[in-house]
């Protein structure tokens, strides 16, 4: 059990830390931003707490000096500076260290001390504790000044602990004494609800606890030391004195007002109980009616209000949790049952047309509808906003521009695009070698932008945006953009394009993409060895997308990603070739056109279709993968938008629209050329993806050599 809380421990302390990098980047474009800066303390501090929980004593002690700096940016006793970010970047560096370190066994400290002695500069000497040269300071907070002192804040917290508290790795202590902390506190433990002896689980926690605790931190410090249990425990915080006012009242309340505020007595029994002449604490242990600890609980508060002052600082009340974790091994599996499903219910289709059955027809479209709202909720569930990976980046141009020595921005839009959570984890290796290259080969040096008459910075454009049933990612610089007549030089030095052939600026800037292709004349620790759009190159293609890239000369470059928005399900396109049936995807269908033999005719042997007075070039399927039945007398063209270029493909004939369940291939055939995957359909037959991206350029290339 422990073993999975320590896991679940990695993967939230993971999430928290590409959290923290994230608002420390945007810290740095609004260093006054206050909700960022709690963003960064409260961040820092859930990882220090939780850490100390699991067993993860290095990354608790580390992470506890660098929030400490982070409070006193958060009180205005230091401002946010390059120099702080930079050492709180390499903070969170340090700590993704530990993190991955195991449990027990010596760490290597000597970044973290540097970072922390980075940060003891920066901390006014007057707030830091005079040590030996040769040990690394603690961060402590400054004393608090009188102001603060006539702006304190009282509490009364009733803190009751889930009973199986202990078995999930909590220290209920330890969470005291970080109240303790916060200010003046007086503690009092609950006994009442122990069980006698034989009913006893020495596992389970029974004891809770009083806190009256005075501090100027305000209501969100006391709520951030129960971050972590404030699921599965009772907690009730309330505000019992503000701004010192019982200085100025007739004295604090009764102690019977204290216990019914509490619910721990009615007003009928303390109206009972009053009519005895007798103490009242007493009277109410005499008669049962209240436990000796609760009574003490109300007279430690009732004396601890009325010797301190206090000042309000409440927050609005955080909404419950409303979401959970779940493995994604989990919703993989998902995702496999219900394109499964898919197969099924498009088989129960079939079968209950061809019967003819009203009532057979009538439960198969039900199922139908059904089945089509879980696939898109199953599909939704993977959803993740391209933003996650976006931020990513930011820490990549930040620490690029200042290795390369130059003055780099970087700006994104469509953040809250969604895509697939595999289809965002693929992407970012590709978006990692592009924008590299956009930084070292596009952006100038400010002298050379000042010079071209730019501004000294450089600014690097990450977006995404729908486009149907795929997304668009733009990756744009306004750099020096690609030299075309270089680029060109290069791919027929190397035999990739014909010296007599005059082809598109967008198929020579294709050629980037090339294995091994460089245009560099030195090769830097970014870039310059040709292998990296390579990298691109065929990530994209496992994706199922595509490439566009567009430049200017001096201007800048935009390279342009087409990405399916899943790999599991799609819409297509069922079309069919004698016997066999095909798949292609829908996205790129514009239309489809017969084709007779008398256009074929008039084509004179070219394929060539005029449609509606343009003529589209069209691919005859039954040819290329030689299918030798006899072909219809009408034939249909299923035209296709490939990259910006109208183009048909041949088909006997179009079944209709369909929904897709890829399947991988084996082995044997994961390299043929124009076949991306394939499907198993509603009769159990198998019908192949086709790729119509690669199946024109296949036929384009042995075009062009003659084949």
């Amino acid at each position: 059990m422990m073993e999975e809380a320590i896991a679940t421990y990695r993967d939230e302390a993971g999430e928290l830390l590409a959290e923290l990098e994230t608002s420390l980047l945007d810290l740095e474009e609004t260093p006054d931003d206050d909700d960022l800066i709690n963003r960064v303390f409260r961040a820092m501090h859930t990882i220090k707490g939780s850490g100390a929980m699991f067993g993860f004593d290095e990354i608790a002690s580390f992470t506890h000096e660098v929030e400490t700096v982070f409070d006193m940016v958060r009180n205005g006793k230091m401002t946010v500076t390059k120099r702080l970010l930079d050492l709180t970047l390499k903070s969170r560096d340090h700590i993704s260290y530990l993190l991955g370190c195991p449990l027990g066994e010596a760490v290597d400290r000597s970044a973290g001390d540097e970072i922390i002695a980075g940060l003891r500069q920066l901390v006014p000497q007057a707030d830091i504790p005079q040590k030996g040269s040769d040990e690394v300071a603690a961060l402590h907070l400054p004393p608090v000044s009188e102001d603060e002192l006539a702006n304190e804040s009282t509490w009364r917290i009733r803190f009751r602990p889930a009973s199986n508290i202990l078995m999930c790795g909590t220290n209920p202590i330890s969470l005291i004494n970080e109240l303790r902390d916060l200010g003046t506190a007086h503690v009092v433990a609950q006994f009442d609800e122990i069980p006698p002896i034989d009913a006893l689980v020495p596992e389970n926690c029974y004891i809770y606890w009083d806190i009256i605790l005075t501090t100027t931190r305000g209501e969100d410090a006391i709520k951030d030391v129960f971050i972590f249990v404030e699921d599965d425990c009772d907690i009730k915080i309330e505000l019992i004195d503000k701004s010192g006012l019982i200085d100025k009242e007739q004295g604090y309340k009764k102690l019977g007002d204290i216990l019914v505020e509490r619910g721990d007595l009615s007003p009928v029994e303390m109206k009972k109980v009053l009519l005895l002449q007798k103490r009242f604490g007493e009277l109410l242990v005499e008669q049962g009616i209240v436990s000796p600890e609760k009574v003490q609980s109300a007279l430690v508060e009732q004396q601890h209000v009325k010797s301190v002052r206090k000042e309000r600082s409440e927050a609005p009340p955080q909404e419950a949790a409303a979401s959970i974790r779940v493995p994604a091994e989990r919703l993989d599996q998902l995702i496999n049952l219900v394109g499964e499903m898919v197969t099924v219910q498009a088989h129960l289709s079939q079968v209950s047309q061809a019967g003819g059955d009203p009532t057979f027809i009538a439960i198969s479209e039900e199922v139908e509808r059904l089945t089509n709202e879980l696939r898109d909720t199953a599909l939704n569930i993977r959803m993740l906003p391209i933003g996650s990976t976006f931020s990513k980046f930011k820490r990549l141009v930040r620490d690029l521009s200042s290795e390369l020595g130059k003055e780099i921005e970087m700006e994104t839009f469509g953040a809250e695009t969604e895509l697939d959570k595999t289809v965002i984890e693929k992407l970012n290796d590709p978006l990692v070698h592009i924008i590299r290259n956009s930084i070292d080969h596009g952006i100038e040096m400010p002298e050379a932008r000042r010079v071209a008459g730019k501004t000294s910075h450089g600014t690097v454009y990450l977006g995404a945006e729908h486009s149907g049933d795929s997304v668009l990612v733009t990756i744009r610089d306004d750099g020096a953009g690609l030299d075309r007549d270089r680029i060109r030089a290069k791919a027929i030095e190397r035999g990739l394009l014909s010296a007599t052939t005059e082809v598109p600026d967008r198929e020579i800037y294709a050629q980037i993409f090339a294995p091994g292709f460089s245009t560099a004349e030195k090769v830097t620790s970014v870039s310059g060895r040709g292998v990296g759009m390579d990298v691109v190159k065929r990530g994209i293609d496992g994706l199922r997308g595509s490439i566009g890239v567009d430049s200017v000369r001096g201007t800048g470059t935009t390279i342009t990603l087409k990405i399916p928005l899943t790999l599991a399900i799609i819409d297509s396109l069922l079309v069919k070739i004698g016997t066999d049936h095909f798949v292609l995807p829908l996205a790129s269908v514009e239309e489809c056109v017969e084709l007779t033999r008398e256009d074929i005719k008039n084509a004179h042997g070219r394929n060539l279709a005029n449609v509606r007075g343009a003529i589209i070039p069209y691919i005859p399927l039954r040819e290329h993968f030689r299918i030798t039945d006899q072909r219809p007398g009408i034939e249909q063209i299923v035209i296709a938008d490939i990259h910006g270029t109208k183009v048909g493909f041949v088909v006997d004939h179009v079944v209709g629209e369909h929904q897709t369940v890829i399947k991988s291939l084996g082995k044997m055939y994961r390299d043929v050329k124009g076949v991306s995957g394939a499907t198993i359909l509603g009769d159990g037959t198998v019908a192949l993806i086709l790729d119509m991206g690669v199946l024109l350029q296949t036929i384009e290339q042995s075009e062009q050599a003659g084949i």
